[in-house]
């Protein structure tokens, strides 16, 4: 190694630090940044203007929570985005507002480190969930400490009121540049035609390197465009004729992706023909135009057939447009408790209720002992830790880091504006302003935090209270010790629970789609169900994969306690896309060949070896190959 190379190896930061210093790169989400201008700012000032400063602060809270969860996707995917945690929300306002009334210090601590235990449980089910369990502990502390003389049902109301707001904007504005057709479904179909776009990125990548990474990117998008087409209606199926033809162009893109993958599996190059069919059958998704004649590629192998196949049945539905299975699996109440109490569940709901509760326990103290002088905003200290303490948000350091920093950059930024801008007018277009921002600065946690505090600053002064920018600082810094003491303490059972449960999943799923397609066909809708427990198996390998990846990016105290899963989740994404060809070999042929069979012992026998060492011994249904041809 030359000394220049050895130079640059030694500038590599840990993964904990390159965890926060990365920040997500794409174009800027306008219609959010329109949306965010028009929440928070105009509902403050329609509050100021009647004499209700008090609940325009809680509305505009609400409306700043529902615009950190208002991400790139489908109107009816961000019913339950923003619509799941406004509710917990105000459940949290109205909890906390009557607890905080009634009870006292140590009574009061004892709730919310039991709202704490039921929050952090739940948001081990998903990301919803997750962001209902955030909104319900923040809306809590909020709605004990904040010196509102409002009822608490008033407060909920308002709650509701600024993140419904936000949510009717969502619904009501197109997104632009996506006018062509029923804009209702602009989301949509951005998300469809951006599964035929990765399967022809996957087909183009076929034979080289970049095969593996383009499948996951395929795998991305149908989950981007399963969640985009699923979500709360009032009918039980699509009841427009345009969404029941996205809904066939969805459906219409699964045999496609199958072939793709198997293609991909297989490694050899395919002609530039292959992807110009997906290529064509995406421009008609997103332009809602007909999809003209398509290229049939090459018949010679049975996944190119496959393909082709693919291909024509694809061009039926697009003219059809019918309808189709969006091939999901609902999971049932029993299921999500067991999500919710199991390992990663129980691991994930301790150390938030310690986290929360310990924060509660000190903001309380320091309160009842004067050390905030007239200040009354002990609250602060447990929102603080709640965002700290989510693991789904990244790894422990690189949360405090990025927390820690973008509070002294935001207080000492909102104390510059605080001297120089007129008061209210001045501090609630700053509202407005930091509004606007906060859909770009979710692609760094430091920028997120830094534009929020100069908003949460600037309504507590709306609201009556002094400028608090130290006392800010200081009890960031606090929440960031409190999170990082209790990230660090032994707990009961296993550490690294949720990255197994994620991976405990994922194996089930993998297995139980091995199953199906070694039994062989079982009546008309044998493909149905074959696609959709390929989705769940895919699905629950990308959450896996997510939850590895950030438990490989703590500090090497916390790390070592996943080591070994991220090649359990290799394996098993190998064996599915095996089992992917084993499907599409199967349709063609009815059996399978020797290669797939060694193939797929090989692998069985590899994760049985490795899910051992890492310490998944639950019992999976582990298929019988067949013996012969």
């Amino acid at each position: 190694m030359s000394p220049r190379s050895a130079g640059a190896a030694r500038t590599v930061p840990p993964p904990w630090l390159a965890h926060a210093l990365r920040a997500q790169r794409g174009p800027v989400p306008w219609s959010a940044v329109t949306r965010g201008a028009l929440a928070a700012g105009p509902l403050l000032t329609a509050a100021v203007l009647t004499g209700r400063a008090s609940l325009g602060v809680v509305a505009a809270i609400a409306a700043m929570l529902a615009g950190i969860n208002d991400r790139p996707g489908s109107r009816r995917a961000a019913v339950r985005r923003l619509g799941a945690p406004a509710l917990a929300g105000a459940g949290g306002m109205l909890v906390g507002t009557y607890v905080g009334d009634q009870v006292g210090a140590l009574a009061l601590t004892a709730v919310l480190t039991a709202l704490g235990l039921l929050a952090g449980a739940m948001s081990a089910i998903g990301p919803v969930a997750s962001g209902a369990g955030t909104q319900l502990l923040v809306a809590a502390a909020i709605g004990a400490g904040m010196p509102v003389p409002e009822a608490g049902w008033t407060r909920a109301l308002a709650f509701l009121a600024g993140a419904g707001w936000l949510l009717a904007l969502r619904l009501a504005l197109p997104t632009p540049g996506a006018l062509t057709g029923d804009f209702r479904f602009d989301g949509e179909r951005a998300a469809v035609s951006g599964v035929y776009d990765a399967v022809a990125d996957l087909l183009d990548a076929t034979g080289t390197s970049r095969a593996t990474a383009r499948r996951a990117a395929l795998t991305a998008a149908l989950d981007h465009a399963q969640d985009a087409l699923t979500g709360p209606r009032l009918r039980r199926f699509a009841s427009s004729a345009a969404e029941r033809r996205l809904h066939a162009q969805y459906a219409a893109a699964l045999p496609l992706a199958e072939a793709a993958t198997a293609l991909a599996w297989a490694g050899d190059a395919v002609s530039a023909r292959a992807a110009e069919g997906p290529r064509r059958l995406a421009a008609a998704v997103r332009d809602n135009t007909p999809t003209g004649p398509l290229p049939a590629p090459s018949r010679s192998a049975p996944a190119l057939r496959a393909l082709d196949d693919a291909l024509l049945h694809a061009a039926e539905a697009f003219d059809q447009g019918g309808g189709g299975d969006l091939h999901t699996r609902r999971r049932s109440p029993r299921d999500l408790l067991r999500t919710a109490f199991g390992a990663g569940g129980r691991e994930y709901g301790l150390r938030v209720a310690l986290c929360f509760g310990a924060s509660v326990a000190i903001a309380q103290a320091l309160h009842h002992s004067h050390w905030y002088g007239q200040h009354t905003h002990w609250y602060w200290l447990p929102a603080t830790a709640v965002f700290l303490v989510k693991p789904d948000l990244g790894p422990l350091v690189s949360r405090v880091l990025c927390r820690a920093a973008g509070t002294v950059l935001g207080a000492l930024l909102f104390a510059a504006f605080a001297a120089v801008l007129p008061r209210p007018e001045g501090l609630v277009a700053l509202v407005a302003v930091c509004g606007a921002l906060i859909p770009v600065s979710t692609r760094h946690f430091a920028a997120q935090t830094a534009v929020v505090t100069v908003l949460v600053l600037s309504l507590v002064m709306v609201g009556g209270e002094p400028q608090a920018s130290v006392s800010r600082i200081a009890e960031t810094l606090l929440a960031c010790a409190i999170v990082i003491v209790v990230g660090h303490l032994p707990m009961p059972g296993e550490r690294g629970g949720q990255v197994r449960a994620r991976l405990a999943a994922a194996t089930g799923a993998a297995h139980t789609y091995l199953g199906h397609v070694l039994d062989g066909p079982d009546g008309p809708d044998d493909r149905a169900v074959r696609w959709t427990l390929r989705r769940e198996a895919y699905r629950t390998l990308a959450e896996a994969r997510t939850a590895i990846a950030l438990a490989a990016h703590e500090l090497p105290a916390l790390a070592r306690h996943t080591e070994g899963t991220d090649e359990v989740a290799a394996l098993l994404e190998r064996l599915v896309d095996t089992t992917t060809a084993c499907a599409v070999h199967l349709d063609d042929t009815g059996r399978l060949s020797p290669g797939h069979r060694a193939q797929l012992a090989e692998l069985l026998g590899a994760l049985a070896v490795r899910r051992e060492r890492v310490g998944l011994t639950a019992p999976v249904r582990v298929p019988v190959l067949p013996l012969a041809g």
